[in-house]
């Protein structure tokens, strides 16, 4: 459902109502079962080597794109959804034990979130104050996981952040900006606390 294909499905409004009837229940984000048990086996990618633990609830639509890479594992309980946007895990990504993501989010390789971390691409729109914010536009922001950055359990990453490669980012930390290139990051809102000086070959506290 890419390409002209999906162009002329949404320029057909009926036609898109009936499509996302199909896929989806009235007022239920989640696919249905033929969804989920048929169309994305076939339709999303996956890597060589990747596992989805049985108990995760894999939550992703064919007008965005799920992107599993070689050796990527997610773990028991995680709830992954890309109905606002694409979800891309890299090659050796870990998503740890009852973690969500919520695109538009990308995690490159070697990465990995810690048990119960929520990440997501998108806040619901309040900006109108007179209606239910459910009922307003989102507003997305994709997340970006360099290479190789871990993510404490119990960590929250917002819309629009980016984290550089190589960062630790400590347990229940809340990651509201971009964090750069081999950090530590703690706390809330998150700051940086180290930085690796790749001139001394060590972590510096900033």
């Amino acid at each position: 459902m890419r390409g002209s294909l999906k162009q002329k499905i949404k320029s057909i409004q009926g036609l898109q109502n009936l499509v996302i009837r199909l896929i989806t229940p009235a007022r239920n984000p989640r696919p249905r079962w033929w969804v989920r048990n048929i169309l994305t086996p076939i339709y999303h990618k996956k890597g060589k080597g990747a596992r989805i633990r049985r108990r995760s609830r894999i939550d992703v639509f064919p007008w965005n794109r799920f992107v599993i890479g070689r050796l990527t594992t997610i773990e028991d309980f995680c709830t992954i959804n890309n109905g606002s946007g694409d979800v891309i895990l890299g090659n050796r990504v870990r998503v740890g034990i009852g973690s969500v993501l919520i695109g538009p989010v990308t995690m490159k390789n070697g990465s990995g979130l810690g048990q119960h971390v929520f990440v997501s691409g998108f806040n619901h729109g309040f900006s109108d104050a007179t209606r239910n914010s459910s009922e307003q536009p989102l507003e997305i922001k994709p997340v970006v996981i360099g290479e190789e950055s871990h993510i404490g359990a119990n960590a929250v990453v917002v819309p629009g952040v980016t984290i550089g490669k190589r960062c630790q980012i400590g347990a229940g930390s809340v990651v509201t900006r971009d964090i750069p290139d081999f950090s530590v990051a703690v706390g809330n809102p998150a700051r940086v606390i180290k930085r690796y000086n790749h001139e001394k070959g060590k972590w510096e506290r900033v």
